[in-house]
């Protein structure tokens, strides 16, 4: 691997843009890869950081991103080095992933991000990864190698086939859902509220958002089918 430089780091995260599919840059349905095979497969490239980290797992059709943000927020607040994986990036591609702590937010370092993506650049091209994918697996072993207490993880679209899918969180969020990308997840409430559902897993606590009643039906079907407590949280529930 060559030495890091500003420069060879800028051409290192173009090229991720350019040779792997980003929604970025393509539309949702050439740059979306449903299914979870290939990034358990770079999972355990990885050494299976996933299965080292306690998380939190968010998904919805509106308010997810603010959702995780405040979440990660509270705990950092209280003292805990809190992981937070969001997209898209607005700026800096390192906005997607960062830690905070009492006092301090920190971005993943370029030099980090330069050392993945050199490191598994024949995994990833093998894999044929997605960029979500590519971006998914770093932020996993970032947060993995940094130990931090707790990672926020915003799902990237719908959930059950969604990269970020591969973790066991110990809560599970689900914002409010609406119709979105009908192509993709379904052109009914009820068929995108299982979509979104599918990060629920067994025993793992749920807390949703209870404003559409037959979303929320869904969501309390799958929850009492695994064994997951099961919260409903609406502007009348305080």
């Amino acid at each position: 691997m060559e030495p890091f430089s500003k420069k060879k780091y800028q051409d290192k995260v173009e090229s991720i843009f350019t040779r792997f599919p980003s929604v970025q840059n393509v539309l949702f349905k050439d740059a979306y890869k449903p299914g979870l095979e290939n990034m358990l497969r770079f999972e355990e490239i990885l050494g299976d950081p996933h299965k080292k980290l306690r998380t939190i797992h968010v998904t919805g059709t509106n308010g997810k991103g603010s959702v995780a943000n405040m979440i990660a927020s509270a705990l950092s607040a209280c003292g805990l080095r809190t992981g937070l994986y969001t997209s898209p990036h607005l700026v800096d591609f390192r906005e997607r992933m960062r830690i905070a702590g009492p006092g301090a937010v920190e971005l993943v370092p370029e030099e980090y991000v330069y050392d993945f993506l050199c490191r598994y650049e024949a995994d990833m091209d093998a894999l044929s990864l997605s960029f979500f994918e590519i971006t998914t697996g770093m932020a996993f072993k970032w947060f993995a190698d940094k130990e931090v207490d707790v990672a926020v993880i915003e799902v990237g679209l719908g959930g059950r086939l969604d990269s970020t899918n591969v973790i066991t969180p110990d809560l599970s969020v689900v914002t409010s859902i609406a119709l979105d990308h009908c192509a993709l997840l379904g052109d009914t409430l009820e068929a995108i509220a299982g979509e979104k559902a599918g990060i629920i897993k067994p025993g793992v606590p749920v807390l949703f958002d209870g404003s559409s009643t037959r979303a929320a039906a869904v969501i309390r079907t799958t929850a009492a089918r695994v064994g997951a407590p099961c919260r409903e949280i609406s502007k009348n529930a305080f």
